[in-house]
């Protein structure tokens, strides 16, 4: 296996910095041990490497010293945490960035709406979607209903209802979108008031 040689040295690197940690924390070989319930000449061996660290070992270390386990062992990073959004423009104009990851039944998208004009080109297609402004006024009409939200309000609806959206005013309109394909709906739970 290639990567034998880089997680031996990684196993290697567990007893130094278990030695530290106690040091650090100030505790003897028998304090710890009566704080985690490993024997004394267990805790010996893991801080000579004499032992080899496994998750019943390092867990109540980890509790003891108040670190998480991946600072206890020094994993490796596995990977770039950073999520890489690829904006796509909208054909009414405007940009549509896909916040979901992977497929399922629900899809989340963050839209700048440019100007799509005043006269409304409603539509219809399976499905549920929940609308939300962060920036800007959005003209939403709904069958017979034209409405305009401003930033913080939302709408919901099942997209089989005629609609559109676009600027209420003229400039770019930024929202948050849920969309569910076979008709998913968004839960929002709060805590009820007292």
């Amino acid at each position: 296996m290639d990567n034998a040689p880089a997680y031996r040295t990684v196993l290697d690197e567990v007893a130094p910095r278990l030695r530290r940690l106690r040091a650090r924390h100030g505790l003897t070989l028998a304090a710890l041990s009566e704080a985690t319930g490993i024997s004394k000449s267990t805790l010996s061996r893991l801080e000579s490497g004499q032992r080899r660290p496994s998750l019943e070992l390092l867990l109540p270390l980890a509790g003891v010293y108040h670190v998480p386990l991946d600072e206890l062992v020094g994993a490796p990073e596995v990977g770039d945490p950073r999520v890489r959004l690829t904006p796509r423009p909208l054909p009414s104009g405007g940009t549509s960035v896909s916040l979901t990851r992977t497929p399922g039944p629900l899809q989340a998208f963050k839209m700048v709406i440019a100007d799509r004009g005043t006269d409304p080109n409603l539509r219809t297609h399976e499905g549920y979607e929940w609308l939300y402004v962060l920036n800007g006024r959005l003209r939403l009409v709904l069958a017979d209903h034209d409405l305009v939200l401003g930033p913080g309000e939302a709408a919901e609806w099942d997209t089989r209802l005629p609609h559109w959206f676009g600027s209420a005013d003229g400039r770019p309109v930024e929202i948050l979108s849920l969309f569910g394909r076979q008709g998913e709906r968004m839960h929002v739970r709060a805590k009820p008031h007292a």
